[in-house]
């Protein structure tokens, strides 16, 4: 294993994210040697934190990783801090001295990594100043990390993307998406790519419908200020959601590699229908969820969240149909969903195969199914909590008669493989300091996306119909049932159905 020898300069460092996910995942990458003893972190924020501040802290964060007090205070002493407005050049020219102190003391070879952990607004300002004052001047290589949301549509996310690639190439910049750090979304190019007999039937010949859901038990929590400006649509369908699709139906690349899988998902989100404002009607609903309750727990309506406005339409709940116009997958519609305070947490995908073209298992007339009795070959693919796939066949149940019986295959990683397995940020960091931009998202993909996204958006905007509701611990509204029921079919998973039999919901 080769040791990172890097500088990271995090903006937003005293913020959220930086505490729950990036100081845990850089002391993972630590304490599996991808960084050792030529690494250094600067923190910039508002506060006037000290580097002793910042480093208690830090080791709060990673706390639960249970490290000895050693290996936390060796970790640590790699962290310093900087009280920083990012706004005042000369703030730059202090964090380019100790960044030079810095490179010379850990003998970083001029390698260096920026992560900007705050609002998109400030981007276009820092990247400037960054290349103003001489802060990418060193012989090393210059990286930029960016989080989502990138843009609130596609001017704004053009404008922000030429600000930021005024100062770095297209393959300096790293837009993450943490959805493709995790598992079970790098095992779908596995699971079509390595069986034949997956890949030969990934096509509208043999191939139903898919399914994509994203579902959060929880509602906006303490973010309700943030959310009530972005919205389900905004803040699943235009980054995961479509992200996951383009993996699911793009053609196999040439090589499996940054450039050829890239490629190929650009293609994939380009054949993606761009809807007209009467198709986003007729294929995409909305809801947002009133008081509900599952069982003992009692739920809030979103309006009655803190830091929602009064009277919000913004929408917690979005279903929709997806069409991709090209030869593999005419006629096959991509199924999606994402929302809060649904039934169950669950990230999973349904691909369901069509029947056979000859049912030899028909019922006899007048029994209860006259209908074939089979039901379809799903292979679900489990993202999270649980890990893994399975797929549902059709076989004889035991006994005299002819009865088919639905049985399953199943695989799911063990409770410890998940507890080891590299969380999706660590990965990302590694991907990034390897240079390998396969699991970020090029700003085509962001383009295209924001294209696919700003059809439905300005649609229901121009919507004065009240907004559909649901009880918050359901699967979203009726509308999103329908939806299904009218081309035939139905969602596969349905959580609720458990609740709702035990009179729990």
């Amino acid at each position: 294993m080769t040791e990172k020898k890097v500088l990271f300069t995090i903006f937003g460092a005293t913020g959220d994210l930086a505490q729950r996910k990036l100081y845990p995942s850089l002391f993972r990458l630590y304490r599996t040697g991808h960084l050792a003893t030529s690494f250094a972190v600067i923190g910039t924020a508002r506060r006037p934190w000290t580097d002793e501040k910042y480093r208690a802290i830090v080791e709060e964060t990673i706390a639960y990783l249970n490290p000895s007090e050693q290996e936390a205070a060796d970790f640590s002493s790699h962290f310093y801090y900087q009280a920083h407005d990012v706004t005042d050049t000369e703030h730059y020219d202090a964090l380019k001295d100790l960044a030079t102190k810095l490179d010379t003391k850990y003998q970083l070879e001029g390698n260096l990594l920026f992560y900007l952990a705050m609002s998109p607004s400030f981007f276009g300002t820092i990247v400037e100043h960054l290349k103003s004052q001489g802060m990418l001047d060193s012989n090393g290589y210059h990286r930029v990390i960016i989080e989502k949301p990138f843009g609130s549509d596609y001017q704004s996310a053009k404008k922000l993307n030429q600000e930021i690639t005024n100062v770095f190439a297209e393959n300096e910049i790293y837009r993450i998406d943490h959805y493709l750090g995790k598992e079970m979304i790098q095992n779908i190019s596995a699971i079509r790519f390595a069986n034949n007999i997956f890949e030969s039937m990934w096509n509208n010949r043999y191939i139903d419908n898919i399914q994509i859901t994203i579902a959060e038990n929880l509602g906006v929590e303490d973010r309700g200020g943030y959310y009530d400006k972005s919205g389900a649509l905004k803040d699943m369908v235009q980054n995961h959601i479509l992200q996951i699709l383009s993996l699911l139906a793009m053609e196999p690349p040439v090589a499996f590699s940054e450039k050829e899988i890239r490629t190929e998902k650009i293609k994939a989100l380009e054949s993606v229908r761009v809807y007209s404002p009467s198709e986003v009607k007729d294929n995409f609903v909305r809801g947002q969820y009133n008081a509900g309750h599952l069982a003992e727990e009692k739920y809030l309506a979103y309006q009655d969240e803190p830091g929602v406005a009064d009277g919000s339409t913004t929408e917690t709940f979005v279903a929709g149909k997806f069409a991709i116009d090209n030869f593999r997958w005419s006629g096959v519609p991509f199924y999606v969903r994402t929302g809060k305070r649904l039934t169950e947490r669950g990230t999973r995908i349904n691909i369901v195969f069509k029947q056979v073209p000859v049912n030899l298992f028909k019922a006899e007339v007048g029994t209860t199914c006259e209908q074939p009795c089979l039901d379809p070959n799903i292979l679900t693919i489990y993202i999270q909590p649980t890990e893994g796939f399975s797929l549902s066949l059709n076989g004889k149940e035991v006994g005299p008669a002819f009865n088919m019986l639905p049985i399953q295959l199943a695989y799911r990683n063990s409770s410890e493989v998940i507890e080891n397995t590299p969380e999706a940020y660590e990965k990302l960091l590694l991907d990034a300091l390897n240079g390998d931009g396969t699991n970020f998202t090029h700003w085509k993909e962001v383009a295209q996306s924001w294209r696919i996204v700003d059809v439905i958006r300005q649609t229901w905007d121009e919507d004065t119909a009240e907004l559909p509701s649901y009880a918050a611990g359901t699967m979203g509204p009726q509308a999103a049932f329908d939806l299904l029921e009218k081309d035939g079919f139905q969602w596969i998973w349905q959580p609720d159905a458990w609740y709702r039999e035990r009179n729990l919901l």
